[in-house]
């Protein structure tokens, strides 16, 4: 985990020579260092990544999940692996995904919890559980539909399909194309506006969209609305960018 003085957090799956595959215990940290960040009140927002250029993270570790092979162990793991998942989709503030190369299996699920994706031009997404004849299951069968629609996710699903940069970005699977790298334009220019977002309008954010991910009633989406306006309003930062607004439309 690497936390920048802007407040931007990065958070790298290390384990290249794995594929960065998502073994449980990587996963608990995972989870646990999304946590840990989102815990800190000058954290704007947290930037996923792998480590190499060819894997952003691949699915569970196969080699791990031999074992599991009753439907109590199947469960159990479902459910630890969904709930590391879940970190990143409660987190309190942005979690935005660098798909600096390939996410498939579980690697897509978790490119999904996220809130926002950079896909790398080489890099692919692909929901490709079905090459082992199981579903999804971290969560990301939800999400893919959500997303995408019904018939997208057949698609995706179905025919364990690699999806490229531009077919992701029509998609909306994708929100920008990184052709330059994470130290280049592309990348740069796309957090740019959430680089100048105050961290605490971030959160008011991210308050609505997990409240609309959850299924909240329209009526408690709303409530959700109002509590974080009375949390930005009030605050000082609001009324010294209302200040420097006004003065510069009377110049």
């Amino acid at each position: 985990m690497e936390t920048h003085p802007d407040g931007v957090v990065w958070i790298v799956v290390n384990r290249p020579q794995k594929h960065n595959a998502l073994a449980r215990g990587v996963l608990a940290q995972l989870a646990q260092a999304v946590s840990d960040a989102g815990a800190q009140a000058q954290t704007r927002f947290i930037v996923l990544s792998g480590a190499g250029e060819r894997f952003f993270a691949a699915g569970g570790d196969l080699v791990e999940l031999s074992s599991v092979r009753d439907a109590a162990a199947t469960t159990e793991m479902a459910e630890q692996s969904r709930a590391a998942l879940d970190a990143v989709r409660n987190c309190p503030v942005p979690v935005l995904a660098y798909l600096n190369g390939d996410a498939i299996g579980g690697g897509a699920e978790l490119a999904l919890a996220c809130d926002m994706r950079m896909q790398a031009r080489h890099a692919r997404i692909g929901f490709i559980q079905a090459r082992l004849a199981i579903s999804s299951a971290w969560g990301g069968g939800p999400d893919l539909c959500q997303l995408v629609g019904g018939a997208r996710a057949m698609r995706m699903m179905g025919r364990a399909e690699l999806i490229d940069a531009d077919l992701a970005l029509q998609w909306g699977l994708a929100d920008v194309v990184v052709a330059d790298g994470p130290a280049g334009a592309d990348l740069q220019e796309f957090l740019a506006p959430l680089r100048g977002c105050a961290p605490q309008v971030l959160r008011g954010i991210k308050a609505q969209t997990v409240a609309w991910r959850q299924g909240a009633s329209y009526d408690n989406r709303r409530a959700v609305e109002r509590q974080q306006v009375l949390k930005t309003w009030l605050h000082d930062d609001h009324w010294r960018a209302s200040d420097q607004f006004l003065t510069r439309s009377a110049k």
